[in-house]
């Protein structure tokens, strides 16, 4: 997983945990500290601090439309330089450092109509890529109690609290969907009882900083890959017809349930690096929106006790340029529409490859999730035709799918020697 380096050659992480009411964030970010501070590490927890401003007094249902803009512009610029004060304080640490934002900046955007927040991003020059994709390495939302575990839903243990169970419902898919588009985000439901709900938080966050948690935690999530036919644009929709509640279905039967959710696109580039032996791989990634880009350098290291580690890193601009030209002319570039969206509690990124690219790769499409669930107990999104599961399958590995064939690259380079290994060979796949 990406992190930040610290000055010290420590590892400082960023973690928002954000929810909705009645989600276990306080008690989840307890017993993240307190499992962290047992590895070892240094952890800060950044406060809440729409409930520091709530507990002085402020509320909403007293405030003009103007004041309420104007209230959540000096909110979230606190925010910023609260968790800022945190974030140095983690880079001058000289233990590994774990950063806990209780909410973080778009959770703000979820109180607001997208007008009032395209004003104030306006005014202080914000975008979402800075404001969600770079300042954090990891969003991890805590569903309410309000969706799926009513019973549990309670307003005497806060004081800012005042939402109904309905309200609670609503505010959890507002804040859920402000984070849809963060590269590593994490959606823990109420599908288990509370104290599993904890644990699946811990073992999310663990999972993503590689971090082996034993027999204290089970670790038993894992990216499930699927080949989607196709995708379905706004011309088909308007030829599906409703069947009942339960959602739409077109001539042959194809069910888009729910077509279709709100969604990010983003713009994502890779390309594959020259490295000392085939055993290793190396990859630059540029990710962006709207000209706001984030970048990162993954290294897959040779395979240990059946594992091969990998580590990525954020790195700028610069630094990007400057790797590329280490590119691997052994590999095609690979461009794709990265299509992120939550469908029943579940974060899916879809991939769209686009040209120029391998044949192999034209008209491709495939649908990624993180999830515990196996089998046909993972409910797939019902307005995408799904073709068949191809997690298991290498010739879908992006590293396989980016090979250039062997007469491209003979007409680019003379012919390497082959060391007793098959050219074009490399062991374990990313």
């Amino acid at each position: 997983m990406s992190q930040k380096i610290g000055r010290n050659n420590s590892k400082v992480y960023r973690l928002v945990l954000t929810g909705g009411p009645c989600g276990g964030k306080t008690t989840g970010q307890a017993r993240l500290c307190t499992f962290f501070e047992n590895l070892g590490w240094k952890v800060y927890r950044v406060p809440e601090t729409a409930s520091i401003l709530l507990g002085g007094g402020v509320k909403w249902q007293d405030l003009s439309e103007e004041e309420v803009l104007g209230f959540q512009d000096n909110l979230l610029r606190t925010m910023i330089q609260i968790e800022n004060t945190f974030f140095d304080l983690a880079a001058c640490c000289r233990q590994n450092c774990l950063v806990i934002c209780d909410r973080g900046i778009m959770d703000g955007s979820a109180y607001l109509r997208p007008e009032q927040w395209k004003k104030l991003k306006e005014k202080n020059n914000w975008n979402e890529v800075d404001l969600r994709d770079s300042r954090y390495n990891l969003v991890v939302h805590m569903v309410s109690a309000a969706k799926g575990a009513e019973d549990f839903y309670r307003l005497d243990n806060n004081i800012t609290r005042t939402e109904g169970i309905e309200v609670a419902r609503q505010l959890d898919e507002l804040t859920s969907q402000a984070w849809v588009g963060h590269p590593y985000y994490d959606v823990i439901d109420n599908s288990t009882d509370f104290e599993r709900k904890v644990v699946r938080m811990i073992v999310a966050v663990c999972y993503r900083l590689g971090i082996e948690a034993g027999d204290r935690l089970s670790l038993d999530s894992k990216k499930r890959k699927f080949l989607v036919k196709k995708m379905i644009d706004d011309s088909e929709l308007l030829h599906m017809k409703i069947i009942g509640a339960h959602g739409l279905t077109d001539e042959i039967g194809l069910s888009v349930v729910n077509a279709y959710p709100t969604f990010q696109d983003f713009i994502v580039v890779h390309d594959y690096l020259v490295t000392p032996n085939h055993h290793m791989q190396a990859r630059i990634r540029r990710r962006g929106q709207n000209g706001n880009w984030t970048y990162t350098h993954t290294i897959r290291r040779p395979e240990i006790n059946k594992e091969s580690p990998e580590l990525r890193m954020q790195i700028s601009a610069r630094e990007y340029e400057l790797l590329l030209v280490q590119k691997d002319v052994n590999h095609y570039t690979i461009y794709k529409k990265r299509r992120c969206f939550l469908w029943n509690n579940q974060y899916f990124q879809m991939d769209i490859y686009e040209e120029p690219c391998h044949p192999r790769c034209r008209g491709l499409i495939i649908l990624e999730t993180y999830t515990t669930l196996l089998g046909k107990d993972l409910e797939l999104p019902g307005f995408l035709e799904i073709i068949k599961e191809i997690t298991e399958d290498e010739n879908y590995s992006m590293y396989n799918l980016s090979k250039k064939d062997f007469d491209e690259v003979s007409r680019v380079l003379p012919l390497p020697k082959a060391d007793g290994m098959p050219l074009g060979v490399a062991s374990g796949v990313i």
